[in-house]
């Protein structure tokens, strides 16, 4: 089996990472969303692209954790892109009037 070392930066921890922050980015937009009325948009696209971002590291990845193929932040991403894609949706609907709360 290859191992990477912990602290090494490899392609797929690369990927994993931007993957998270943009997902990261996206719940920002999607708590920020729900509260002042702005940014729905923004936090559904930020989720989606970082779920998927997420789901292509852990379909791309070869071994299993600490192998340095990210499997591990992809997972991440991949939670925290669906996370803020339900966000998004949710400040999306509100706004829309389809759940309660809408202006």
């Amino acid at each position: 089996m290859n191992v990477a070392a912990a602290y090494a930066l490899t392609p797929g921890r690369v990927w994993s990472v931007i993957a998270a922050v943009v997902g990261l980015a996206g719940v920002v937009a999607g708590v920020l969303a729900l509260t002042r009325g702005r940014g729905a948009v923004v936090a559904l696209g930020s989720g989606i692209a970082g779920a998927a971002g997420g789901a292509v590291v852990v379909a791309a990845a070869k071994g299993g954790p600490g192998t340095g193929y990210g499997i591990v932040g992809g997972w991440a991403a991949l939670v925290i892109g669906v996370v803020a894609a339900v966000l998004g949706g949710l400040a999306l609907a509100r706004s829309r009037g389809f759940v309660g709360g809408g202006r």
